[in-house]
Protein backbone atom coordinates (compact mmCIF):
# COMPACT_ATOMS: atom_id res chain seq x y z
CA UNK A 1 0.00 0.00 0.00
CA UNK A 2 1.87 3.28 -1.26
CA UNK A 3 0.80 6.34 1.36
CA UNK A 4 -0.64 9.38 0.09
CA UNK A 5 1.80 12.65 -0.30
CA UNK A 6 0.44 15.62 0.23
CA UNK A 7 0.69 18.31 -2.31
CA UNK A 8 4.06 20.84 -2.27
CA UNK A 9 4.33 24.39 -2.89
CA UNK A 10 6.74 24.32 -6.20
CA UNK A 11 8.02 28.07 -5.08
CA UNK A 12 8.71 27.48 -1.54
CA UNK A 13 8.93 23.96 -1.10
CA UNK A 14 5.94 24.39 2.08
CA UNK A 15 3.77 21.04 2.17
CA UNK A 16 0.16 21.10 1.92
CA UNK A 17 -1.70 20.67 5.44
CA UNK A 18 -4.58 18.58 4.23
CA UNK A 19 -4.91 16.79 0.84
CA UNK A 20 -7.67 18.59 0.02
CA UNK A 21 -5.72 22.17 -0.21
CA UNK A 22 -5.64 23.50 -3.25
CA UNK A 23 -3.19 26.98 -3.03
CA UNK A 24 -0.44 27.02 -0.42
CA UNK A 25 -1.18 28.86 2.73
CA UNK A 26 2.52 30.55 2.78
CA UNK A 27 2.86 31.89 -0.70
CA UNK A 28 -1.15 31.54 -1.97
CA UNK A 29 0.19 30.13 -5.32
CA UNK A 30 -1.78 27.25 -6.47
CA UNK A 31 -0.50 23.63 -5.63
CA UNK A 32 1.14 22.31 -9.19
CA UNK A 33 2.31 26.01 -10.47
CA UNK A 34 5.36 27.11 -11.14
CA UNK A 35 7.08 29.49 -9.18
CA UNK A 36 6.87 33.21 -10.63
CA UNK A 37 9.29 34.40 -11.95
CA UNK A 38 9.75 37.91 -9.38
CA UNK A 39 10.94 35.10 -6.69
CA UNK A 40 13.67 33.66 -5.35
CA UNK A 41 13.77 30.14 -5.54
CA UNK A 42 14.28 27.70 -2.70
CA UNK A 43 16.98 26.06 -2.29
CA UNK A 44 17.90 22.51 -0.52
CA UNK A 45 19.49 23.05 3.19
CA UNK A 46 21.43 19.93 3.08
CA UNK A 47 22.81 19.99 -0.61
CA UNK A 48 22.40 24.20 -1.59
CA UNK A 49 21.02 22.86 -4.86
CA UNK A 50 18.61 25.53 -5.94
CA UNK A 51 15.18 24.75 -7.64
CA UNK A 52 14.59 24.62 -11.32
CA UNK A 53 12.27 27.27 -12.85
CA UNK A 54 9.53 24.60 -12.92
CA UNK A 55 10.32 24.20 -8.27
CA UNK A 56 11.96 20.73 -8.68
CA UNK A 57 15.07 19.11 -7.98
CA UNK A 58 16.66 16.28 -9.95
CA UNK A 59 15.88 12.93 -7.97
CA UNK A 60 19.16 11.61 -6.27
CA UNK A 61 17.25 8.17 -5.71
CA UNK A 62 16.11 8.04 -9.39
CA UNK A 63 18.23 10.10 -11.94
CA UNK A 64 16.51 11.54 -14.81
CA UNK A 65 13.48 12.10 -12.69
CA UNK A 66 12.48 15.13 -10.79
CA UNK A 67 10.77 15.88 -7.69
CA UNK A 68 9.58 18.89 -5.15
CA UNK A 69 12.07 20.02 -2.64
CA UNK A 70 10.23 18.01 -0.04
CA UNK A 71 10.80 14.68 -1.78
CA UNK A 72 14.29 15.81 -2.37
CA UNK A 73 14.86 16.72 1.27
CA UNK A 74 13.44 13.24 1.95
CA UNK A 75 15.83 11.66 -0.06
CA UNK A 76 18.84 13.05 1.61
CA UNK A 77 18.41 10.30 4.29
CA UNK A 78 19.54 7.69 1.46
CA UNK A 79 21.91 10.14 0.17
CA UNK A 80 23.80 12.03 2.57
CA UNK A 81 26.47 14.58 1.64
CA UNK A 82 29.14 13.91 4.44
CA UNK A 83 29.40 13.28 7.87
CA UNK A 84 27.44 16.06 9.45
CA UNK A 85 27.59 14.28 13.03
CA UNK A 86 31.48 14.72 12.57
CA UNK A 87 31.42 18.65 11.49
CA UNK A 88 28.47 18.82 14.15
CA UNK A 89 31.38 17.74 16.87
CA UNK A 90 33.56 20.32 15.82
CA UNK A 91 30.83 23.57 16.20
CA UNK A 92 30.39 25.82 18.72
CA UNK A 93 27.48 27.98 18.47
CA UNK A 94 26.99 29.28 15.22
CA UNK A 95 31.41 28.62 14.52
CA UNK A 96 33.37 26.12 13.37
CA UNK A 97 36.54 25.55 15.28
CA UNK A 98 38.61 24.05 12.86
CA UNK A 99 42.49 23.41 14.18
CA UNK A 100 43.20 26.65 16.09
CA UNK A 101 40.77 28.46 13.74
CA UNK A 102 37.29 29.41 13.75
CA UNK A 103 35.06 30.02 10.73
CA UNK A 104 31.12 30.75 10.51
CA UNK A 105 29.55 27.04 10.37
CA UNK A 106 27.28 27.76 7.95
CA UNK A 107 29.67 28.42 5.41
CA UNK A 108 32.50 26.21 6.29
CA UNK A 109 29.73 23.30 5.71
CA UNK A 110 28.03 24.79 2.21
CA UNK A 111 32.09 24.41 1.22
CA UNK A 112 32.62 21.50 2.21
CA UNK A 113 29.48 19.99 0.19
CA UNK A 114 29.71 22.36 -2.97
CA UNK A 115 33.30 23.27 -3.19
CA UNK A 116 32.50 26.45 -3.20
CA UNK A 117 32.63 29.67 -1.23
CA UNK A 118 29.90 31.41 -1.54
CA UNK A 119 27.76 32.99 0.89
CA UNK A 120 24.59 32.61 -1.38
CA UNK A 121 22.33 35.14 -2.60
CA UNK A 122 22.14 38.22 -0.40
CA UNK A 123 24.02 36.96 1.96
CA UNK A 124 27.56 38.00 3.63
CA UNK A 125 30.60 36.06 4.87
CA UNK A 126 33.67 37.00 7.01
CA UNK A 127 37.38 36.65 5.30
CA UNK A 128 39.52 34.84 8.13
CA UNK A 129 42.30 32.14 8.05
CA UNK A 130 39.28 29.05 7.77
CA UNK A 131 37.50 31.15 4.71
CA UNK A 132 40.86 32.63 2.78
CA UNK A 133 41.71 29.08 3.02
CA UNK A 134 38.85 27.77 1.16
CA UNK A 135 39.07 30.61 -0.94
CA UNK A 136 42.82 29.75 -2.07
CA UNK A 137 42.12 25.74 -2.01
CA UNK A 138 39.03 26.50 -4.06
CA UNK A 139 40.94 28.93 -6.87
CA UNK A 140 44.75 26.55 -6.65
CA UNK A 141 43.74 23.40 -5.46
CA UNK A 142 45.22 21.57 -2.14
CA UNK A 143 48.96 21.10 -3.05
CA UNK A 144 49.52 24.11 -4.89
CA UNK A 145 52.24 26.30 -3.85
CA UNK A 146 51.55 30.07 -3.14
CA UNK A 147 53.28 33.18 -3.87
CA UNK A 148 54.14 35.02 -0.99
CA UNK A 149 52.38 32.63 1.45
CA UNK A 150 52.21 32.86 4.57
CA UNK A 151 53.09 30.21 7.46
CA UNK A 152 49.57 31.28 9.21
CA UNK A 153 47.52 30.84 5.67
CA UNK A 154 49.72 27.13 4.81
CA UNK A 155 48.59 25.88 8.34
CA UNK A 156 45.29 26.83 7.52
CA UNK A 157 44.83 25.60 3.74
CA UNK A 158 45.90 22.18 5.27
CA UNK A 159 43.53 22.26 8.44
CA UNK A 160 40.88 22.81 5.93
CA UNK A 161 42.23 19.83 3.69
CA UNK A 162 42.36 17.38 6.72
CA UNK A 163 38.60 18.51 7.34
CA UNK A 164 37.60 17.90 3.98
CA UNK A 165 39.03 14.16 3.69
CA UNK A 166 37.37 13.32 7.17
CA UNK A 167 33.96 15.16 6.10
CA UNK A 168 33.79 13.13 2.83
CA UNK A 169 35.34 9.90 4.11
CA UNK A 170 31.92 8.20 5.05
Amino acid sequence: MQAMRLPVCLQCGTPSRSGSATFCGRCGLPYGEPPRADVELPSCHVCYETVDDGGRIESLSRPGRWVDLYAHLAEHDHHPVGDDEYLESLREGDRIRVDRWTAPFHLVRRYLVTGVVDGGRRRTFEHNAIVTAMTQIGRWGVGATVFGDQPEWAASRQAVVDLMERYHRR
